[in-house]
C-alpha cells in the first residue's frame, strides 16, 4: 500500500523528498505524493488527510494529538526568515535593498511603523504569521488579509496592500517588484532568542506510519540528494513555479541545511522557544506535554 505524502512544490522540499518519491530509498514503500501550497496542508493535516505531511510549526498546537514531530526534513535555519515588505514610497520604508537583494538594515527595528496598515500574510497558521504577531504584539495594530502567497508581492507593488509577509524565494526576487524590506523577522527571532528559525515541519500520522521508520527513510532521502544533486534536478526545476535555476539553488542553498538532516537540540530548542513564547502570548494552545510526547529521535 502506498504511503501518502503531502509536501510543497518549493525546491527545498522536491530536493529533499526526490529519492523517497522516486522509489530510490531501500526498504521505503511506494509513496503518493500531493503537492500544495502550506497553508492547504496545515488545513489537510487537521483532516488527518496525509500519512507524512509538511506543515508550518505555529499548526503544531492543533496537530500534535494525531501527529508525531519527525527530527528532519522540515525547514529550520538561520538568515532564512520571513519578510514584511513595502513599497518604496511608503514613509517608513528604510530605502532601496542592496544588490545581494537582502534588507538593508536588521529586522526587528524599533521605529517600523505599519499601525493602520493592510498587511497581506500567507495564512492565518502558518509561522511567518505567528512571528509576525509576536514581533508586533507591542506595536500599533495592523489589519491582517490572508492573500495566495504568489499574489502578496503583486498586490505590494499594486498598492492593493500596504505591505506583506513572504517566505522562502521572495528573499531573492522581492527587488524586481520595487519593494523594500521594512523587517526581516528571521533576524529579530535570533536577536531576541539566539535560535534558528523553526518555519516548516515533518508529520508522521499516529498509527498509519512508524515514525522511526520515517524518520530513517526521509534521512536516507536528504542523504540523497547530497550526494548527487543532480539526480533530483529535472524534479526539483519542473515544480519550481518558473523560478530561475539560479533561485532554485540560492532557495536549496538555504533552506536545506543540517538541520534538515537532523533538528538536533538547538532545532528542538526552537520549536519549543517559538510555541511557548506563542502559547504565553495567547496565540496559540498550550504544546508543552503534547510537543514532548510528539518529538521522535
Amino acid at each position: 500500500m502506498a504511503l501518502s505524502l503531502a509536501v510543497s512544490p518549493c525546491p527545498n522540499d522536491t530536493f529533499v523528498f526526490h529519492a523517497l518519491v522516486h522509489g530510490l530509498v531501500p526498504g521505503a514503500p511506494p509513496v503518493d505524493v500531493t503537492y500544495a501550497d502550506v497553508d492547504v496542508t496545515n488545513t489537510a493535516a487537521e483532516r488527518g488527510a496525509f500519512d507524512l505531511v509538511k506543515v508550518s510549526y505555529a499548526a503544531l498546537p492543533w496537530l500534535l494529538d494525531d501527529y508525531h514531530l519527525l527530527p528532519c526534513g522540515g525547514a529550520l535555519g538561520r538568515g532564512c526568515g520571513p519578510l514584511v515588505l513595502t513599497r518604496g514610497d511608503r514613509p517608513d520604508s528604510p530605502g532601496q535593498p542592496d544588490n545581494s537583494g537582502q534588507p538593508e538594515r536588521p529586522g526587528g527595528s524599533g521605529h517600523a511603523d505599519l499601525s493602520g496598515a493592510t498587511v497581506a500574510v500567507p495564512g492565518d497558521r502558518t509561522t511567518a504569521y505567528l512571528l509576525f504577531r509576536l514581533w508586533a504584539a507591542e506595536r500599533p495594530p495592523a489589519r491582517i488579509e490572508v492573500v495566495p502567497f504568489h499574489e502578496i508581492m503583486p498586490g505590494v507593488a499594486a498598492g492593493r496592500y500596504d505591505a506583506g509577509l513572504v517566505i522562502h524565494e521572495a528573499r531573492f526576487t522581492y527587488p524586481r517588484h520595487g519593494l523594500t524590506a521594512l523587517v526581516d523577522l528571521g533576524e529579530w527571532w535570533e536577536a531576541e532568542t539566539g535560535l534558528p528559525i523553526p518555519l516548516g515541519a515533518i508529520l508522521a500520522r499516529r498509527g498509519a506510519v512508524d515514525p522511526a521508520a520515517a524518520a530513517g527513510w526521509i534521512r536516507e532521502s536528504v542523504r540523497q540528494a547530497w550526494a548527487d544533486p543532480v539526480a533530483s534536478r529535472e524534479y526539483v526545476l519542473a515544480h519550481a513555479q518558473e523560478m530561475e535555476p539560479d533561485v532554485v539553488d540560492r532557495h536549496i542553498g538555504l533552506y536545506v541545511n543540517e538541520f534538515t538532516a537532523d533538528l538536533g537540540d538547538a532545532g528542538f530548542a526552537a520549536v519549543k522557544a517559538l510555541l511557548g513564547r506563542a502559547a504565553d502570548a495567547g496565540l496559540v494552545p498550550q504544546t508543552s506535554s503534547s510537543l514532548a510526547t510528539a518529538w521522535t529521535s
